[in-house]
């Protein structure tokens, strides 16, 4: 997996990738933050794979999804069972050699932060129920939701612990924030998921394509992604249209992230074609040239649609 597989065209996205890059080599203990689903999993794993430590495993655990009582056990592996079964591995010693990802580790209950902290300064623990010293040797990447410097000031989180997986941070950005991607990320899951159900969708119409730009996103690309998988699994047809769309439409609802405003005019396809082109004259600051190979038309007819369509350059010596 390399880094160019991270779909995005968004600035803040290239940067957080540039770092990456070149951190990947080196044994750094990253945290990466951002909301839910915003590809903290991915990131970690592409930066695993692009690592000196590639060729041994990439183990990760969410430590919101492990009960605080299973937690210790999950982590470090257990000698005997609640059934008298035989030793089971943590995920420290099946990630030795490699890379240990800890997401939502904001989660973790106190008592499991210490036994952390004491493994990553010692490189050394024990299975829960046993008395043989296992040595450890992972990179830490860890990843949260979550403010922690907040958390440890109000005595949730160690913040020693905090600054032991805190040598570099990276910052996800929210969908909301890189719409941009949007088509490139329908375009990508289109293709995946017409592959997996069996079908030749080729596309998505212009009015979809606009109603989904427009959307919140509160649950980022993972959102996204159910979205389109659920979409191609409804549509009949070779495009998949608004009809396939698995989100309530709230017309006349202006959305908190974007403040655009969803109206029955949205989906008109002339509305939808226009709006699509002063976004992306936007997004190429009207250089009319690469405006026109972003949306793969000649440029003649670039300038008939900004003419039919009244569409002005504003005017940055007019002052507000």
């Amino acid at each position: 997996m390399h880094f160019d597989q991270i779909l995005t065209k968004n600035e803040k996205l290239l940067a957080v990738i540039g770092v990456a890059k070149k951190i990947a080599p080196s044994d750094i203990a990253i945290l990466i933050t951002g909301e839910n689903g915003t590809g903290k999993n991915l990131l970690a794993s592409t930066i695993h794979h692009n690592s000196a430590r590639k060729n041994a495993s990439f183990v990760s655990l969410n430590c919101s999804a492990i009960p605080d009582s299973l937690l210790e056990s999950e982590l470090f592996g257990h000698e005997k069972g609640p059934s008298n079964c035989t030793k089971h591995k943590g995920k420290f010693e099946m990630a030795h050699g490699g890379t240990l990802f800890l997401d939502e580790i904001g989660d973790m209950h106190l008592e499991a932060q210490e036994k952390i902290l004491k493994v990553l300064e010692t490189k050394q623990f024990m299975r829960v129920g046993g008395h043989e010293v296992l040595t450890m040797d992972v990179r830490m990447i860890t990843a949260t939701n979550q403010n922690l410097i907040s958390k440890a000031e109000d005595h949730q989180f160690r913040m020693d612990l905090y600054y032991r997986i805190h040598e570099m941070s990276l910052q996800m950005p929210p969908l909301r924030e890189r719409r941009e991607d949007i088509p490139l990320l329908i375009d990508e899951f289109i293709k995946c998921f017409s592959k997996d159900f069996g079908k030749k969708i080729h596309g998505i119409s212009n009015a979809a394509l606009n109603f989904l730009m427009n959307y919140e996103w509160k649950g980022n690309v993972r959102e996204l992604r159910n979205v389109i998988r659920t979409a191609v699994a409804l549509c009949e047809k070779d495009t998949l249209w608004i009809e396939d769309i698995p989100i309530k439409m709230d017309f006349g609802h202006k959305t908190a992230s974007t403040g655009h405003l969803i109206t029955s005019e949205s989906f008109s396809l002339k509305n939808s074609e226009k709006s699509h082109i002063l976004r992306t004259l936007q997004h190429c600051r009207w250089k009319k040239s690469k405006t026109a190979d972003l949306l793969e038309i000649s440029r003649p007819r670039l300038d008939r649609k900004i003419q039919e369509f009244n569409l002005k350059k504003p005017d940055k010596t007019k002052k507000s």
